[in-house]
């Protein structure tokens, strides 16, 4: 498992939190999407890495700009 953490600008409201998590469930397939207008950023967990290229389009096309991607492994916490 991977957990992508995406620094996105534009999200202004709770429909730009939406707008995000939708294109992505959408173009990849993850297991959660969170994205927060107040953070910046939309954090992804998915069995298979997610190209920043490929990212960086699907966030482009949506109106919003991709400043910066983070990919580490994610363990699942508790039992």
């Amino acid at each position: 498992m991977y957990k992508t953490t995406a620094e996105i600008d534009g999200m202004m409201c709770s429909m730009c939190e939406s707008h995000i998590q939708e294109a992505i469930r959408n173009n990849f397939s993850v297991k959660k999407v969170k994205a927060s207008r107040s953070k910046k950023i939309a954090e992804i967990i998915s069995s298979e890495p997610i190209s920043e290229s490929s990212l960086k389009e699907v966030i482009d096309k949506t109106g919003y700009t991709l400043l910066s991607v983070k990919t580490e492994e994610y363990k699942k916490k508790g039992l």
